[in-house]
């Protein structure tokens, strides 16, 4: 996955795990955010199925690789990652 977002910009980005669960629950979700974002002022959360981040900020011409990693009700744990390239908007 990948997005664009204008510097002055805070959006909601999110990874919906529904398919790779089959059946199984988020237990727990952590981000992984790289210097230049910040998580907004909504932060983060997930449901059962999906995790969502707000984040700001971000310099013009980079691009930002952001990771969620779950764990599961059962046990499992993986992660999934996207880039976030920042552009005038």
């Amino acid at each position: 996955m990948s997005f664009v977002k204008d510097p002055a910009a805070e959006l909601d980005y999110t990874v919906d795990w529904t398919k790779w669960l089959a059946g199984d629950t988020i237990s727990t979700s952590s981000w992984t955010i790289p210097s230049g974002l910040t998580k907004g002022t909504k932060g983060e959360s997930n449901t059962t199925k999906t995790a969502t981040i707000w984040l700001k900020g971000g310099t013009l011409g980079t691009e930002y690789t952001v990771t969620n990693k779950i764990v599961t009700t059962a046990g499992r744990t993986d992660e999934r990652s996207f880039t976030i390239t920042i552009e005038d908007r």
